[in-house]
């Protein structure tokens, strides 16, 4: 499941850090790319070490933490420190697949690359191409989202950047170890969770939502792994 989440953080919020890493100091993007990705990777990326990455990553891992939908849709156990990439004067990153499992920076700890997603912060009227497509059994679908929304999507999936062809895009990734490893099991636990918020919008004395609300949190507890 692929799912564009909303005003993540503010397009006020994305167009300041737009303006703070277009005066970063950017590093090859290969340095971070696994024997058989860097040789289709072509973009410049922000150290994992830098002060910026660290206190940009904050802002967003805070925006997360307040975010309805990407708690219900990816049922977070752990995140990777986000990156940030820059796009421009026709780069791109050919089809890749990312690893399984990511190593965190400065920390002896691996965290299972369950779900992928990009942060879009460049408007995308700012830049030409940079559609980020990824590739499912039905066709490929490509997303250039507007800023300061994010793409959620599982991470074993087929994907890549089309070349930038004016203008730049920078963005913020990174990835999440789900409580439930399996993503049709997540999928249906947003769906139901998204059925309870709505009845419970509507009909919020109805004697059955509280049996649906157990049938919910009876399946987490059967799926999840914590």
């Amino acid at each position: 499941m692929q799912l564009a989440i909303k005003a993540v953080i503010s397009r006020d919020e994305a167009a300041a850090f737009v303006r703070a890493l277009e005066r970063a100091d950017w590093s090859n993007g290969k340095a971070t790319a696994g024997y058989l990705s860097a040789q289709v990777k072509n973009n410049a990326q922000l150290r994992e070490d830098h002060p910026l990455s660290r206190q940009l990553g904050e802002k967003i891992l805070d925006a997360l933490d307040r975010n309805e939908v990407f708690i219900a849709a990816a049922l977070p156990l752990k995140v990777v420190p986000p990156l940030f990439n820059r796009y421009g004067d026709a780069q791109s990153y050919g089809r890749h697949i990312d690893g399984g499992i990511r190593p965190v920076f400065g920390r002896p700890q691996r965290v299972r690359t369950d779900l992928s997603a990009t942060l879009f912060l460049s408007p995308p009227d700012s830049y030409d191409g940079g559609e980020l497509i990824v590739e499912e059994a039905g066709g490929a679908q490509s997303f250039k989202l507007e800023a300061g929304d994010m793409l959620l999507y599982p991470a074993n999936r087929v994907h890549r950047v089309a070349p930038v062809t004016r203008g730049a895009r920078l963005a913020s990734f990174f990835w999440i170890q789900s409580m439930v490893r399996l993503e049709d099991h997540r999928t249906t636990l947003f769906q139901l969770d998204n059925a309870l918020r709505t009845l419970g919008r509507d009909v919020p004395d109805h004697p059955a939502l509280v049996e649906m609300m157990g049938v919910y949190h009876n399946l987490l507890r059967l799926w999840s792994d914590t």
